[in-house]
């Protein structure tokens, strides 16, 4: 499929779900994080002429990412009249959270991460409730459903999720064809959680062109690493475990 089919059915995917709402939204609200796929997924939202927030949310973040994140915001919001910048520091909340968590010995690092995330989260669902919007998801098929590669209750914490079916390579298409800023096709991916800057790559190990190819091609040389990472998230794409009473359990038989 061509980048601009692509483009056209996601943005008339965005419209036609906001207008068959029982309670209609008034506005879509997106994070932007300065990566490929949030600015994609803004520019898409304003695309449908609905009123798209687009939301800087630092936290203790390294200056090169939010740079980019202001930036795109500025272009969206000199490209769409009905698209508008939202910058929150939010660094003084979460170090004062933070800091309650380290006193009471609850200092485990990668939480600390996942939680910036879970902070952006609740930020979004704050600005969607005072502006009766929707949380817009920014993950890719790659993230989403190949190695899970998002935070349980954060990022992952979303009303719609528009570009859940496209694969990485497919973003960066989309994004080539919507002209968006040549900084951040190029940037290095980065979740941005981590105050070392270390990349998706640093993380995962493999490129999302490795994963891509793994995902779709079990001879793939990198087919058991990529199942491996899968393994460790299935917990966050598989559906919450629940206690079911089928009728076949009964107190009589106890």
């Amino acid at each position: 499929m061509l980048p601009n089919q692509r483009i056209n059915i996601i943005k008339e995917w965005i419209f036609e779900y906001l207008s068959r709402m029982s309670k209609p939204a008034n506005c879509l609200v997106v994070g932007v994080s300065g990566g490929i796929d949030s600015a994609v997924v803004s520019t898409l939202c304003a695309m449908t002429g609905f009123k798209t927030l687009a939301v800087s949310m630092p936290i203790m973040q390294r200056p090169e990412h939010h740079d980019l994140s202001l930036k795109h915001a500025n272009w969206l919001t000199t490209r769409f009249r009905n698209a508008y910048k939202v910058e929150l520091d939010l660094t003084r909340g979460y170090i004062a959270w933070e800091d309650i968590m380290r006193e009471f010995k609850f200092k485990e690092e990668h939480g600390f991460a996942n939680s910036k995330s879970r902070f952006r989260m609740l930020s979004l669902y704050q600005i969607a409730a005072s502006t009766n919007g929707l949380v817009v998801g920014t993950g890719n098929k790659v993230e989403d459903f190949g190695v899970g590669f998002y935070t349980k209750y954060g990022d992952g914490g979303v009303d719609i999720s528009p570009i859940a079916d496209c694969m990485k390579s497919d973003v960066f298409a989309m994004g080539k064809e919507l002209k968006i800023l040549q900084e951040i096709i190029d940037a290095e991916p980065t979740d941005g959680l981590w105050s070392d800057g270390r990349t998706d790559f640093d993380q995962l190990k493999m490129t999302y062109k490795e994963l891509e190819g793994a995902m779709q091609d079990p001879s793939s040389e990198k087919y058991e690493q990529y199942v491996s990472i899968r393994k460790k998230n299935l917990h966050k794409m598989n559906p919450i475990p629940i206690c079911k009473f089928d009728g076949k359990t009964t107190l009589e038989n106890n």
